[in-house]
């Protein structure tokens, strides 16, 4: 009766969904007080029965309860009871349940610390929300129930994709969901806002903390899913353009576009209609990525679904969400009027081109993942868009932008002189400078990318210190200067340590994509390989049993200069359910760089086997810049200013006054 609970819990919260969708909506309309009270009710009814229904799902695939097709399809008895856990949320229909799940907790995240925002406001908000899931309740009660039943019930399950079977896939969907639904609140106040046809300084603080949060989120699933390429795939990269990742990247791009001119707005009353339009543009992507991975139109280990059915169900719920809030923009767009001017040189300009160049990024990054899909459909043939394409293409077009980023927080708002500009970030030119001429007395013939990568990297690091600098009158007047440091409000230190991780990040792409070192070998026992300085010597194999696959361990002894350095032991896993062999890569993260080794399959008759050694510079700096900025999100969400919001509205949701 489990499975059947949680089935009828999933048709309640469509019914309380469908009362959240309406009710509210209608009494702010009306300006009915007693109808725009159902919001909260209706949003804490909701995420309980769904919180249940993924409860059940879950009790059934930690029983193995072979009873549940979904678990017969994605689970098997002998599976480590961490990855009988993440198998609920490893495929479709599980994946659609916990996407409905983060749905309904921001939503009532939003009910339960919503209680400054004016209550019409808030009920639209709540019903906007309410909206989109109704229709992944339809979707997935129509087309892909995780509760059916399974007869005649086997013996066992048929295991979850061994590629799945990884900690870095428990928790790398998770915080990639938090981020794609986090950006339906965003949605939502863009939505509610233009119903009610205000936005002002307000609702852009309003609307900040949620898009910093899915932000956040969404920063770390990326970094998640390219650090579980990195060491699980063992072909010893980070990104390779998967359409799939692509679907992830895209709002990414357009969240930190919105982060940015929901600044202005809050600031400066100006850019209302376009930040509007990319809170629209961030969550629209976010479920185009939901329609590839589950639409049947790409082969790729990150895809779930291959129903026809599927894919044209959520085309539509794709065509008239996205439809339907681009004829209300273009409709209510026109009289949200700014009256913030500005000139081109000044902070507001920054920022503008920090949107442009975002969004035509998004756009560059769309193109190449749906243009060999469309001449596909019209017949054109199969054509391949891959990394040379974006290298060549993204990779250029944000380079303006980084360079103008050291420049954005030292300009005044309306506007600046830019000679003035440029001589109080003299010691960043100073030192990008020394480092530049530092790459090319190093590595003079290249790679010019990577030689413009830590360049780069160098400017946006330095910029931002010196910024940092000045605000606490380093040099001016130094006494004071660590209590100016200790003062500073959180959201400018998340801004700083956010620009600082980006170029760290930034320093690790460089690195690792100019500078690897690759070489592929049979190798025997006893034989060595010298890698950039680096002695790999072979050790042999042996054979080992793990929970439900069987296991080819190699050992690498690594040494420099004759001084051991580490011993590395890649494996070679096969699970013999699914008949699928796996990589893991044996890693050792040095502070210049990664030692990566992995190994394939045997050859020859004296116990050798085919070898893949790397030599990654840089690579975990990377990593560890997207850590830093999680890190300055965090704090900036934690600013009093965003906690507190603006003074609450009167009952008829008319604001009071707003703090700007």
């Amino acid at each position: 009766m489990i499975a059947e609970t949680g089935h009828f819990a999933l048709v309640l919260a469509l019914m309380v969904a469908l009362v959240q969708a309406t009710v509210p909506m209608i009494g702010a309309h009306r300006g009915n007080a007693l109808m725009m009270a159902m919001d909260k009710p209706s949003s804490y009814s909701q995420v309980l029965l769904v919180a249940f229904a993924f409860g059940c799902l879950t009790y059934s695939h930690v029983t193995s309860d072979f009873s549940v097709l979904n678990v017969v399809q994605n689970s098997h008895s002998k599976m480590p009871m961490l990855y009988k856990v993440s198998a609920v949320w490893g495929n479709h229909e599980g994946s659609l349940l916990l996407w409905v799940l983060i749905l309904s907790l921001f939503g009532s995240a939003v009910a339960l610390f919503g209680g400054n925002l004016p209550p019409t406001l808030r009920a639209r908000v709540l019903g906007v929300q309410a909206m989109i899931a109704v229709g992944f309740y339809l979707f997935m009660l129509l087309t892909s129930n995780p509760f059916l039943r399974q007869f005649p019930i086997p013996l066992d399950g048929k295991e979850m994709n061994p590629l799945l079977q990884d900690p870095g896939l428990a928790f790398h969907p998770p915080f990639l969901y938090l981020g794609y639904v986090g950006f339906s609140m965003a949605f939502s106040f863009a939505i509610a806002a233009l119903i009610e046809g205000r936005v002002d300084a307000a609702w852009a603080r309003w609307v900040r903390p949620w898009t910093l949060a899915a932000w956040t989120f969404l920063t770390i699933g990326v970094a998640l899913g390219s650090w579980w390429a990195y060491y699980e795939l063992g072909w010893g990269g980070w990104w390779f353009w998967d359409p799939v990742e692509n679907a992830s990247f895209m709002p990414w791009l357009a969240g930190t576009a919105l982060l940015h001119s929901a600044i202005v707005v809050e600031k400066r009353d100006t850019m209302k209609a376009w930040t509007i339009f990319l809170a629209i543009l961030a969550f629209s992507l976010s479920l185009l990525g939901t329609f590839l991975v589950r639409s049947g139109v790409l082969t790729s280990v990150h895809a779930f679904a291959t129903d026809p059915e599927r894919g044209v169900f959520i085309l539509m719920l794709l065509l008239i969400v996205i439809g339907g809030s681009l004829v209300l923009f273009a409709i209510r767009a026109p009289a949200l009027k700014s009256t913030g001017v500005f000139k081109p040189i000044s902070r507001e300009g920054g920022l503008l081109l920090n949107n442009l160049v975002m969004s035509t990024g998004a756009a560059v990054v769309l193109l190449g993942t749906l243009y060999p899909l469309f001449l596909d459909a019209v017949g054109g043939g199969k054509v391949s868009v891959g990394p040379p394409f974006f290298n060549s293409v993204f990779i250029p077009l944000m380079l303006p932008m980084l360079f103008a980023m050291g420049f954005g927080p030292v300009l005044a708002w309306k506007r600046t002189d830019m000679v003035e500009a440029a001589k109080r970030l003299k010691l960043a030119f100073i030192a990008t400078g020394l480092v530049l001429a530092a790459m090319l007395a190093i590595a003079f013939d290249g790679p010019f990318m990577g030689i413009v990568g830590i360049t780069i990297a160098t400017w946006v690091f330095m910029a931002t210190a010196v910024e940092l600098a000045e605000r606490i009158k380093l040099f001016s007047a130094p006494r004071q200067a660590l209590s100016r440091l200790l003062r500073q409000q959180r959201a400018s230190w998340g801004m700083t340590l956010a620009h600082m991780g980006l170029a760290i990040a930034i320093a690790g792409m460089a690195g690792a994509g100019g500078w690897k070192v690759e070489k592929i070998q049979t190798m025997v026992p006893g034989q060595s390989v010298n890698l950039a300085g680096y002695d790999f010597k072979f050790m042999g194999a042996r054979r080992a049993q793990g929970p439900n696959y069987t296991i080819v361990e190699g050992t690498f002894q690594v040494s420099e200069d004759g001084n051991p350095v580490v011993t590395l032991h890649p494996e070679k896993r096969n699970y013999p359910v699914r008949q699928m062999p796996t990589t893991e890569a044996a890693i050792h993260t040095l502070f210049m760089g990664d030692l990566y080794a992995v190994i394939g399959d045997p050859e020859g008759s004296e116990g050798g086997f085919v070898t893949r050694l790397y030599y990654n510079p840089l690579i975990a700096w990377m990593w560890f810049g997207a850590f830093v900025m999680v890190f300055g999100s965090v704090i900036s969400i934690s600013d009093r200013r965003y906690r507190v919001g603006a003074p609450k509205g009167h009952a008829s949701g008319k604001q009071v006054g707003a703090k700007a």
